[in-house]
This record gives structure tokens, C-alpha cells and sequence, in this order.
């Protein structure tokens, strides 16, 4: 809602408030909030003595593997033979095995390789040896929730999901504490599916950080939206044409970089760290205005339809069918917008100011020596292929 000074210039009435939220599909614990979990609901037994097979040694794979190693579990890596990856976990103390030979008789089975890789991976190497009332888990919903894998009735499928990058799973653990985690159970065979997922969750150390109910739906629906029209598609676009804006205008564009790119990361921080609150703490008086009174007329009802309109493909599955058959079609329509999209102005520009920037090139992507899985570079690999 937009009111009007006495110029006549439109001044928004600040942000949306009035959220009318749709009963959630989630069982809710105290007071209506979401159900988390600690360490005192583990039953380690479930899993004590039994054999995990991780599927995947990526940011995600080689974090679980070894914290589930350390924290007392009898873990195998199923990896492809000889690749660069079966190398690494041996390097790390792991015991590493073919897929096949990994699952064959192991108690729970985590694919952790990307969705892409996930189905024919599973229906070639992983169905074919997973035995009856095992645990199948994954860390993203998205191939059984779009029904890309449809595993068999008699074992059970859950989903733990930390909410960072491996490499932060990983140093949190050896540091004696853990990020949060979502679980889900989208099939109970045995009747211990959650235990089973909650003691896993447990060897990652998320029980430390809380562990969140949630359902294969919500995390896949949520996760897609998120990326798609705010952390991913919807920053990239706001940055790309808050720069050329200023450029059209006649502003330099190193200029126009700085204050529309480099500035951000000094924002999200805050905002990271504290919410809008910690934000507005430290921004001065004139930025809190401009953002409360010009925010909203960035952001306005058609942006907001519009943002409604992707979460409602990512709902009925308009995304999912569009990227399954662009993979299939050898992804002509991803490479074109990716190279577009890599030779925009601002990349020149950025590459070119970066370079003088040498606190980037001491800190970039410095994992303690091991997996560089934070740069951008890698972040696709967040789950990496079994190579």
C-alpha cells in the first residue's frame, strides 16, 4: 500500500505485513512453532554397530562421512573406483567400496550425489542391492518428492538436510558443535524410520544445533523457491539491474559495482547475524528510510505475483518436469543463460576492481586445506558426483 506526500510522490506504507499462513502440513510442537529436536530425543542404539554406507564424497559427502566416522559409526564410502574422490577418502581413514559393493548389506544407505546423477544411480547401482528394511537417506527431497525415485515399500526413506555447506558441517563437528538440520520421513517400513534419521543427524552433530520437522515437500518446495526467487535468481536480478540502472544513467560502473554488488555481502551479514533488526542497528538513519519508505516500491504487487507465480511451479511441478527435461536434452537452455549471464558488464567490472582486493584472495575458499566447497566455483558440487 503506497500513501502520498504532499508532492505527490508515492511514500510505501512499509512492508507487508499481513500474512494470512495456510495451516502447515507439519505436526507443530509448543506454542505453534515447528518441532526441534535435541540431543535428548536420540536413541543411538538404532544405529550403534550397524553399517552406513555414504554414497558421494563432495562437500556434503566427505563432512558426513567422517563426522558419522568419528562420532563411533561403521561408515564405507561407495564411490567409483580409482576416481579422484575414492582417493581422497582413503586419504581421509575411510574405508571406500564400489556403489554396489558399499550398499550391499549396509543397514542405511545416504545418497549424497547430485540430483541429477541421483536416479540412475540409485535404479543401476543401489536399488539392485539395497536389502529389506534398510534406510534409504538423502539430504534433499527433491527426486522422491518429484517421484524421479520411487524406492521399494519395504525400507525406509528419510531426509536429513543440514542447513549449511559441508565444509561448516564439518569444522562445527571438530569444533565440538553442529548446524541445524531438518528431518523428514517420507516412508516407515520399520517403524524406527525417524530414530533411525534422528541418531544419523546425531552423528553429524545437528541434534547440538536442533533438528526441524519438516516433510519431503516442504524442504524440497521451500529449498527451490528460496533459491529461485530470492537467494539465487531473485538477488542476482535485483543486483544486475540495480547496476544497470546507474550505468544507463550515466553513473561510472565501478562505481555502480560497489554500491550495488560489493555492499552486499556487508548487508546480508547483518542481516544474517540478526535479522532486519541487527541490520537497521547498524545502517545510518538515511539508508533505514530509503530502505522502509523505497523498498516496497521495489518489491511491489506485480513482484510479489509474480514471485507467487514461481512458487506455484516449484509446487505443481512446472519446475521439476522443465529441469529434468533440460538435463535429458543436454541443457542448451541452461548453457545459454549461464553464459549470458557470465558476460554480463558487471563480471568484467567486478573481476577487474577484485583483483586489488587482496583480503579476497587470502581468505578465498580456505577449508583448513581440505575441500574448497564455499566458492562459488563449487558450490554446484555441494553434493558432489561419485567420480
Amino acid at each position: 500500500m503506497v500513501v502520498r506526500n504532499q508532492n505527490e510522490q508515492p511514500i510505501a506504507e512499509g512492508r507487508q505485513q499481513s500474512l494470512k499462513p495456510k495451516e502447515s502440513v507439519q505436526n507443530k510442537g509448543v506454542n505453534g512453532m515447528a518441532k526441534v529436536y535435541s540431543e535428548k530425543d536420540v536413541d543411538a542404539s538404532v544405529l550403534k554397530g550397524k553399517k552406513v554406507a555414504v554414497v558421494g564424497y563432495g562437500s556434503q559427502g566427505r563432512a558426513h562421512a567422517l563426522n558419522l566416522k568419528e562420532s563411533g559409526h561403521d561408515v564405507v564410502c561407495g564411490l567409483r573406483e580409482g576416481g579422484k574422490t575414492w582417493k581422497q577418502a582413503q586419504a581421509d581413514g575411510l574405508k571406500v567400496a564400489s556403489v554396489a559393493e558399499a550398499v550391499k548389506g549396509a543397514d542405511l544407505v545416504a545418497i549424497l550425489t547430485p540430483d541429477t546423477s541421483q536416479p540412475e544411480l540409485y535404479e543401476k547401482e543401489v536399488a539392485p542391492n539395497l536389502k529389506a528394511g534398510a534406510c534409504l537417506l538423502f539430504a534433499h527431497g527433491f527426486n522422491v518428492h518429484y517421484k524421479e525415485i520411487t524406492p521399494a515399500k519395504d525400507v525406509d526413506v528419510v531426509l536429513i538436510a543440514p542447513k549449511s555447506p559441508g565444509a561448516l558441517v564439518r569444522s562445527q563437528f571438530q569444533e565440538g558443535r553442529g548446524v541445524p538440520c531438518l528431518v523428514a520421513v517420507h516412508q516407515d517400513a520399520t517403524g524406527n524410520a525417524k530414530k533411525v534419521a534422528l541418531a544419523y543427524a546425531d552423528g553429524l552433530g545437528g541434534t547440538k544445533a536442533g533438528v526441524l520437522e519438516t516433510t519431503f515437500a516442504e524442504e524440497t518446495e521451500t529449498d527451490l523457491f528460496g533459491e529461485q526467487a530470492v537467494l539465487c535468481g531473485g538477488v542476482t536480478e535485483l543486483v544486475a539491474a540495480g547496476y544497470e540502472t546507474l550505468v544507463e544513467a550515466g553513473y561510472q560502473p565501478e562505481v555502480a559495482y560497489f554500491e550495488c554488488l560489493h555492499e552486499l555481502k556487508l548487508i546480508v551479514d547483518l542481516i544474517y547475524e540478526g535479522g532486519f533488526a541487527r541490520m537497521h542497528e547498524f545502517v545510518s538513519e538515511t539508508a533505514k528510510y530509503g530502505d522502509l519508505s523505497r523498498g516496497p516500491r521495489v518489491i511491489d504487487a506485480h513482484a510479489r505475483a509474480n514471485i507467487k507465480e514461481v512458487l506455484e511451479e516449484v509446487r505443481n511441478g512446472t519446475f521439476a518436469k522443465e529441469w529434468i527435461a533440460e538435463n535429458k536434452a543436454g541443457k542448451p537452455n541452461y548453457n545459454r543463460l549461464l553464459e549470458k549471464d557470465l558476460n554480463h558488464p558487471i563480471e568484467k567490472v567486478g573481476r577487474e576492481l577484485r583483483a586489488n582486493m587482496a583480503w579476497l584472495n587470502k581468505s578465498a575458499c580456505a577449508d583448513k586445506g581440505a575441500q574448497k566447497s564455499t566458492c562459488s566455483a563449487e558450490k554446484e558440487k555441494e553434493t558432489a558426483a561419485v567420480r
